[in-house]
Order: C-alpha cells, then sequence, then structure tokens
C-alpha cells in the first residue's frame, strides 16, 4: 500500500517524465503501477486523502488516547462501583466528581475491544417483540372479532353508532349493540353481555377478542372488563388497516344491503329496529361463501357438517346419474376445520394452533 506522501512524489515524476516525451505506460511501469492506478489517483481523491481502502494501515490520529489513558478508561469501568453500570452512567458520575478521561463512546470503544461490550448487570437486553396477530380457530368461542362503525343520521353531521363481535370460526355475529354515543362503557357492556350470552365462564378456554387500535376498544374501562372475564385483548399491528378483515368485511355486507337506508337513520330507534333485522338475517338466513354457503347459526351450533355431507352425497347421486355432465370431480363440500386470523405463514399457524393447545385453564 502507498502512503500519501509517496503517491504524490510518484504522480509528480510520472507527469513529468511523460511531460518529457515518455510514454505514460512505461513511465507507470517503471514507478511500479499501471495507467489505471494512475487515472485512479487523479480522478478521485487519491491524490488529497489517504488510502480509502478498508484494510489500508492509517497512521494513529494525535487526538488518540495513549495507552496509559486507555487502560485506566479499562480500569474504571471495572472498579465495584461501575461493575454493573453501562457508560453513559459512568461519565457523568465520574463528572460530578470532577474527573473526566473519555467520552461514553470512547468508553464503549474501549470496552468493546476488551469483549466487555457485552450489557452490563444482571438485567437481560431487550429484545424488540410484536405481539402476536394470528390467531387460530377450529371451534366457536376460540376468537372474536370486534368494532365500532358509524350509521348516519337524517340529520347532517350526526351519527350512531353500532358495536358488533363476531365469532371468527363461524362467522356468527355473537353480540351487537347500536347507541348515540361512542363510549368505552358501551363496548364494555356488550363485551360482558355476549360472554353471558355464549357461556363462556363454563369453557375451559375463554376466547381471545380482536379488534383495532381505537381507543375506545383499547379504554381502561373495557380492558378491565376482559380482565374479569378471562377474555385476552389482541390488538391489530399499527398502521395496518386490514388486521381486522372480516369485520371490516361485514361492515361492508351491512351497509351495502338493499335495506340500508342511503338517506340515514331517522332516530336511534329506527337503527336499532335495522340492526335487529340485519342480524337476523345475517345469522339465519345469509349463506356466507367463506363457510361453504351454511349460515353461520347453522355453523356455529355444528350443523354444518351433517348439511355439507348431505350435499356431498346429492352431488355424487347427480355424477352417477350423468356421469358426461362432470368433467371432473364434484364441488368440495368438506367442511372447513381450521380458520385463521391474519396468517403470516404456514409455520405461524401451526405454532399457534400448538400454542393454544398447550395454554392453562381459565380459571
Amino acid at each position: 500500500m502507498i502512503g500519501l506522501e509517496d503517491r504524490q512524489s510518484l504522480v509528480r515524476d510520472i507527469t513529468e517524465a511523460h511531460g518529457s516525451g515518455a510514454r505514460l505506460r512505461l513511465a507507470c511501469e517503471t514507478a511500479g503501477i499501471d495507467v489505471r492506478t494512475l487515472q485512479r489517483w487523479q480522478v478521485g481523491t487519491g491524490l488529497v486523502a489517504g488510502d480509502g481502502r478498508p484494510q489500508a494501515v492509517r497512521p494513529r490520529p494525535s487526538h488518540a488516547l495513549s495507552q496509559a489513558e486507555r487502560e485506566q478508561v479499562l480500569r474504571v469501568a471495572n472498579e465495584p462501583r461501575f461493575a454493573d453500570l453501562p457508560a453513559a452512567r459512568i461519565v457523568p458520575m465520574l463528572a460530578d466528581e470532577g474527573v473526566y478521561i473519555a467520552s461514553e463512546p470512547t468508553f464503549c470503544r474501549v470496552l468493546r475491544e476488551h469483549d466487555q461490550a457485552a450489557r452490563r448487570g444482571r438485567a437481560k437486553p431487550p429484545r424488540p417483540t410484536r405481539a402476536p396477530t394470528t390467531h387460530v380457530a377450529t371451534a366457536p368461542g376460540q376468537v372474536w372479532c370486534w368494532d365500532m362503525t358509524y350509521l348516519p343520521a337524517r340529520v347532517v353531521g350526526r351519527w350512531f353508532y353500532l358495536y358488533l363481535i363476531l365469532d371468527l370460526y363461524s362467522r356468527k355475529i355473537v353480540g351487537w349493540e347500536v347507541h348515540d354515543s361512542d363510549d368505552s362503557v358501551h363496548a364494555a357492556q356488550l363485551v360482558r353481555r355476549t360472554a353471558l350470552a355464549e357461556g363462556i365462564a363454563a369453557r375451559p378456554k375463554r376466547p381471545v377478542l380482536h379488534g383495532d387500535n381505537g381507543a375506545t376498544l383499547k379504554a381502561t374501562t373495557v380492558l378491565a372488563m376482559l380482565y374479569w372475564l378471562g377474555v385476552k385483548p389482541s390488538y391489530s399491528r399499527p398502521r395496518v388497516s386490514d388486521d381486522n378483515a372480516y369485520v371490516e368485511s361485514l361492515f361492508r355486507t351491512a351497509k351495502y344491503r338493499p335495506q340500508f337506508p342511503a338517506q340515514g337513520f331517522a332516530d336511534l330507534q329506527a337503527a336499532r329496529h335495522w340492526g335487529a333485522e340485519f342480524v337476523r338475517w345475517y345469522n339465519v338466513e345469509h349463506r356466507h361463501s367463506g363457510i361453504r354457503y351454511v349460515s353461520p347459526a347453522q355453523r356455529h351450533a355444528g350443523h354444518d357438517v351433517a348439511i355439507l355431507a348431505a350435499r356431498r352425497e346429492l352431488y355424487e347421486q347427480a355424477r352417477q346419474r350423468h356421469p358426461a355432465r362432470w368433467s371432473g370431480n364434484t364441488r368440495d363440500w368438506s367442511p372447513i376445520t381450521v380458520v385463521t386470523l391474519n396468517p403470516e405463514r404456514d409455520a405461524n399457524v401451526a405454532r399457534d394452533l400448538k400454542r393454544q393447545d398447550s395454554q392453562p385453564m381459565a380459571a
């Protein structure tokens, strides 16, 4: 590796020889470099700065700590009173005593060179973790999703508020209410009524309740009610708008129904009447495409297995009567046994199923 001063001297000699008539390539070969190296030095910063290569040998800065000062840093950092403290605390404490040895980064650098950069003290280093948003349901009552949506009134600027809880596995609306104000008390009471109606107290495992990051659903009143009921809260990831997709899709279904008043609701009683009619239609009459076109009420009660088996038998009989009309297998009417909320990877689904099976029974 050629130092900066030697590099400048070589360039001067080569330039002088080339100016006297020598061929540039031969002048560079005589100096021990090639033409490309000379061009790189002249175009870049090779003649005004040091060697830019990572493995270059660089002179020691004049302001660098001496060996004695480095040993002092190491000795002070290992004193009993500082042994469990980071450099960010050692340096200010020394400053309060009128002592300055080196800066915090210098302390850290010296400790790192001596393999002492591990977290000091007994506390384990914090690990960046994110609460899992993937939940797996294999039966009703395991995962609930909930949210609140606005219902327009006929008076401009006024709204009614629909609170709704959906069972992830069956898609049944297990709890709903309409109010004229957005209040965490309404949300807490809805969870309580739904838990009583679904009888979760008698179940060995309480459901997970997944919602977005709205202030109403994360209020202290709601969290206290969930804790009292033994329901585990779950929230969408920040800035991820589709982490609660099942409820959002349900709200779209509700607002695009022909019976939804485009001009808004006359009063709270009208909004509640519409809500009752919609919930009845959705749970009992609606054939949901996501659960093989059975109603949520049928799937919630476990009747979908027999219904789908009868459909499969009917299709097989029709195929046997007219086999030429079928180019392949009949339609898949097998029951859907696993429903995943926000699947990230197949491995996560297996992991979450294992975690759910290993959870202790609720008190």
